[in-house]
């Protein structure tokens, strides 16, 4: 690799690695505020009737904020890519890094060869958030469901 392409290559991170950890910051802290919240509304519910409805509730509200945090994470690299001057409008940099996070991909969008590696890095970290959403709603369900079931164990 010839120092050019080091030097390409290099920025590429420079730019990403914040916007990882800011992502993975505001996705933890976001998922504790929903948490909290989903703990506080179904931690007294007596009845188990009506914990069914509430839970199915809850866990729709909870899941529509996590949709809300994707797209906040996606917004901030969507206004990285702006900052750099990668696309020409918010839409065409929101839609690219949309598909960048999901792994989905944006029709006929991509970065210069240059930038390339700032949307696999933004992949990359698209696979930790939503592999920390999946761990949390599974955590959500596993510790309100034996509680209002009846089968937990001590």
């Amino acid at each position: 690799m010839d120092s050019i392409e080091t030097t390409t290559w290099v920025i590429d991170w420079v730019w990403s690695l914040p916007l990882m950890l800011l992502t993975v910051i505001i996705h933890v802290f976001g998922l504790a505020f929903i948490n909290d919240a989903a703990i506080l509304i179904l931690k007294d519910i007596p009845a188990r009737r009506r914990f069914m409805y509430k839970f199915a509730v809850v866990m729709t509200i909870s899941v529509l904020l996590m949709i809300v945090l994707h797209a906040l994470e996606a917004v901030a690299w969507g206004l990285a890519y702006l900052a750099i001057g990668l696309f020409p409008t918010a839409r065409v940099a929101m839609l690219y890094s949309l598909g960048a996070m999901t792994g989905f991909g944006a029709e006929n969008l991509s970065l210069p060869e240059h930038w390339a590696m700032m949307g696999v890095l933004q992949s990359l970290g698209g696979l930790l958030l939503f592999g920390l959403t999946t761990a949390f709603m599974f955590a959500m369900i596993q510790a309100v469901w034996p509680v209002r079931t009846g089968t937990q164990t001590r």
